[in-house]
This record gives C-alpha cells, sequence and structure tokens, in this order.
C-alpha cells in the first residue's frame, strides 16, 4: 500500500497516484468490537485478542502495489514493465545483505501488548523460512536474504503484467490461501482493485506551495502544522532552542488532535478538509499558542518506528519529480506457501469501535501518516520529500521542510539536524538535542521524553532545487542514499 506523487513538467501535471490497500469486502464495523482489549500503550492502533489486527489472516487488507506501480510506470515513466521488474527479481534470487539498521528494527522492543518482528515473522511457514534462521531466531545483521520464491513470483509479474497477481495464476494461490485461513479477502476483491489518480491537497507556507496527498493519509496534517506556524518568526527563535520546540511542538500537538477526530477515507466519512487547510481556522490554534494554552491529544501517542515502510524522493534530468512512500504497515506474516510474497497487516490502523472517522468498513482505506510531497518555488518543484517513520513521518518531513525555508539550510544538513516529535502529550527528544534545552523546558512544565537514539523520528529523503542545482540527502539514521547518476 502507499501514495506516489508525480509532477510532469512538459504537461505540469500534479497528480497522486493511491494504491492503499482496502479492506475486503468481508470486513463488517463490529466484527472486533469484543476483541478490544484496549488502546495500544504506543498509540498506534489497538491490542486485541489473539492480534487478530495484527498477525495473520484478518489484518491483510487488498494489496495495492503491483497495480499501482504498473499503472505510474505505464503513465508516466519510460521504459518497459519487464525491465522495471527485471533489479527486483535479481535481488531476490541473489540475496539482499541485512543492514545493521533493519536488524536493529527487527530487534527492538515494541510496546507491551504488541507483537514483535519475531513473531511475525514466525507467523507462516514460509515467512519463519524466509526470515529466520536455522535455530528460530531472527536473521542477523549481515546475513543473506534469499527469497527464490518471490523471484518466481516476480518473473510472472513481469511476464504477464499486474494481471498476474490480480486475477492470473498468482491471484488463484492468494485466494485459495486466504479462503482457507478465513481471510477478508475475495476473488472479487483482488481482481476489482484499482487505482486512484487523485488531485493533490494544496497548501501555502511563506510563498511557497505545497502539493501534499488528500485524507486518508497525512498529507492535510502536514499543511495544516504549516499553517499554524507561518505566522511565527521561527528563524529569530533560533534552531532547536527551547522557543522553537515548544512552539513546534504545540502546532505538531494540535495537527494531531485533528487528525485523531477527524482522518478517515473521505469516501466513507466526512473529512472536513477544507476547514482543516484553511489559514482562518489555523489562526485559531495559533492564538491558543500565543495564550499559553496547551493541545492535548486523546490517547494519541508517536510509536515505534515502522521497519517496514520505505520511501523514494527521485528528479531525473527534465526536472520530472516523483516521491513515493510505500509500507507494509506492520507486516501480517503471512506468506503464502510457494509465493514468496509477505502481506501487509494494513488491518491493524482501524478503529475496531463502530462509529469512528476510521471504523472498518469494506473497501475503505485506513488512516496513515504517509505524506510524499514536493513544495514549489513559482511554478517550478523546490523540494521533493517523503518519509518512513510511521506516526513520525509527519514531523520528519515538517522539521526538514522548516530546515531549509526558515534557515536556509542545505538539504545534507536539513536532513540530518537534529529532531523532535509531540504526536503524544510528552515532547519526545532525539538525543543530540542538549539537555540545557530541555531543562527549559521541564522548568515551565512540559513533559520531556529523551529517546536514547541519535537519529529518529522519521527516516527523511528529500532532493532540493537550489538555484537551479539539485542536491539530494538521505536520513543517516537509516540505510538509504542520495545518488545522481
Amino acid at each position: 500500500l502507499g501514495w506516489m506523487h508525480v509532477y510532469m513538467t512538459g504537461t505540469r501535471e500534479d497528480v497522486i497516484v493511491d494504491f492503499c490497500a482496502r479492506a475486503g469486502s468481508r470486513a463488517t464495523p463490529d466484527m472486533w468490537s469484543d476483541h478490544i482489549i484496549g488502546p495500544s500503550p504506543d498509540g498506534v492502533g489497538y491490542i486485541l485478542q489473539d492480534d487478530v489486527n495484527e498477525l495473520g489472516y484478518q489484518a491483510i487488507g487488498i494489496p495495492g502495489a503491483v497495480r499501482g506501480l504498473h499503472h505510474a510506470l505505464t503513465r508516466y515513466g519510460a521504459g518497459s514493465w519487464e525491465d522495471a521488474v527485471r533489479p527486483a527479481i535479481e535481488l531476490a534470487r541473489k540475496g539482499y545483505v541485512i543492514p545493521a539498521e533493519l536488524a536493529d528494527d527487527w530487534r527492538v522492543k515494541y510496546a507491551e501488548g504488541r507483537p514483535n518482528a519475531l513473531a511475525r515473522f514466525k507467523r507462516t511457514e514460509a515467512s519463519a523460512a524466509a526470515y529466520t534462521n536455522g535455530g528460530g531466531g531472527l536473521l542477523e545483521d549481515g546475513d543473506v536474504l534469499k527469497n527464490e520464491d518471490m523471484a518466481r513470483s516476480l518473473e510472472q509479474i513481469a511476464r504477464d503484467g499486474p494481471e498476474a497477481f490480480y486475477s492470473g495464476g498468482i491471484a488463484g494461490r492468494l485466494v485459495a490461501d486466504w479462503e482457507a485461513n478465513g481471510g477478508l479477502i475475495t476473488e472479487e476483491d483482488l481482481a476489482g482493485f484499482r487505482v486512484d489518480s487523485q488531485s493533490p491537497l494544496c497548501g501555502t507556507y511563506r510563498g511557497y506551495a505545497v502539493s501534499d496527498t488528500p485524507p486518508p493519509s497525512g498529507g492535510v496534517t502536514l499543511i495544516e502544522v504549516l499553517n499554524i506556524l507561518e505566522g511565527y518568526d521561527l528563524a529569530a527563535m533560533g534552531h532547536n532552542s527551547a522557543g522553537y520546540i515548544r512552539v513546534v511542538s504545540q502546532a505538531l500537538k494540535a495537527g494531531f488532535a485533528d487528525r485523531a477526530a477527524y482522518l478517515g477515507d473521505p469516501a466513507f466519512v466526512d473529512v472536513p478538509t477544507d476547514r482543516l487547510l484553511s489559514k482562518d481556522y489555523t489562526k485559531g490554534h495559533a492564538t491558543a499558542i500565543e495564550h499559553g494554552e496547551r493541545a492535548e491529544i486523546a490517547r494519541y501517542k508517536g510509536g515505534k518506528e515502522s521497519a517496514n515502510t520505505t520511501h523514494i524522493s527521485a528528479v531525473d534530468a527534465d526536472g520530472n519529480a516523483v516521491s513515493m512512500t510505500h509500507t507494509l504497515g506492520m507486516p501480517s506474516g503471512v506468506i503464502p506457501e510457494g509465493l514468496g510474497i509477505l502481506l501487509n497487516g494494513s488491518m491493524n490502523l482501524f478503529d475496531p469501535r463502530p462509529g469512528h472517522a476510521a471504523s472498518i468498513a469494506p473497501g475503505k482505506a485506513r488512516p496513515s501518516s504517509i505524506a510524499p510531497s514536493i513544495v514549489f518555488k513559482g511554478d517550478d518543484p523546490f523540494l521533493v520529500i517523503g518519509a518512513p517513520g510511521g506516526a513520525y513521518i509527519t514531523m520528519g518531513i515538517l522539521q526538514v521542510i522548516l530546515n531549509v525555508i526558515d534557515f536556509a539550510m542545505p538539504i545534507t544538513d536539513a536532513v540530518a539536524a537534529a529532531r523532535f516529535s509531540a504526536t503524544g502529550n510528552a515532547i519526545e527528544v532525539s538525543n543530540r538535542i542538549p539537555r540545557l534545552i530541555t531543562d527549559e523546558l521541564e522548568a515551565e512544565g512540559y513533559e520531556v521524553a529523551r529517546q536514547h537514539f541519535s537519529y529518529g523520528f522519521g527516516g527523511v529523503h528529500a532532493i532540493l532545487n537550489k538555484d537551479g542545482r539539485w542536491t539530494g540527502a538521505a536520513d543517516p539514521g537509516r540505510d538509504g542514499m542520495a545518488l545522481e547518476v
């Protein structure tokens, strides 16, 4: 599941390709209402009996990536589909050396009550064979992950196109596996999945145009928070000063409180997007911050960063730009025997209580923080940006945008600068933010949670157009890279 943001310089077409997973037709609003143990301690979804929303076949939403990527290539790209898939086939067959960053993500402790990576990878025999060692433990950094079954599946998809996955041989095996194990997705659901091309949301910040993804993704929250901050002279406060962190954190909390209250699939619920993006509306949040009011977020906090999300920012020689974020969510742990494909766990962020913006419904997309963004200076792309990182995506992207626009940082500095988070009622800071700053915040009565990591709160990857010269940066806390070819 994911969103791709495409800008074509020749036609000036700015479009969002939405290939987010949807709930299967067997899903019902109340199917988990009697399974609720409580909200997850990390604020990301709910803890349910037997982890039915996290692990196994009911956690899977209708997969959209194959059709979404094919649509984007054939509509906006160059080259053949078969050529595009070939490197993935080779990687699956020859193997992928697991980097230390990924292995660390797999080993990190999850919130109490949520299944960890090992539980996910041991959910089916095929996933255990792919992702664990002979002793039943997780693969370690430096181990080579090979997946011959996936290579064969990708060869079919390369040869026959996306229909191999949605209505051909792979589809038949997927559906048979789902039917045998109580899945929510039918043959008709899979064959009927369609990619949705949408107009982006548009906002402004200090004379720049911000183009982003519509609900149920995170673009609306990002633009809302930028609107709140536009009235402040952030540069005069000083980068990562106590005053700066306080104001940005309160703006983030206000945006996330609105996210928790309103964000859902607009095909099913009325999301007040125009109001949330109105500068008159966000002035009210800014005024509250000026008066010293502190936003509170009911239940919603930042959670563990997702180790199952990837982001790509790309610009070609003609100035065409792509920002794409793709994720398995927290994966279901299901690999159907012989296919090698680890399936998403996209059902885990639905609200198991009927009657809420994020409640379950057949064909509905879940809320997401994903926000592949393009910032324009005049008519031309200025900043192509996005991030993995679960609930931390929004603040990662936000702070890099502020670093570039308000503090005129080069893109490498903007991406590498220490970040903080405020998706919950505490202000979380990375370990490179000095204690003299957090001491000042705590003296003012703010709860501060210092994290052990030096880099975090999203894994931002961005490309900046500075005076006609494109430069890029990959988050040093991740295993990505910036490359000019």
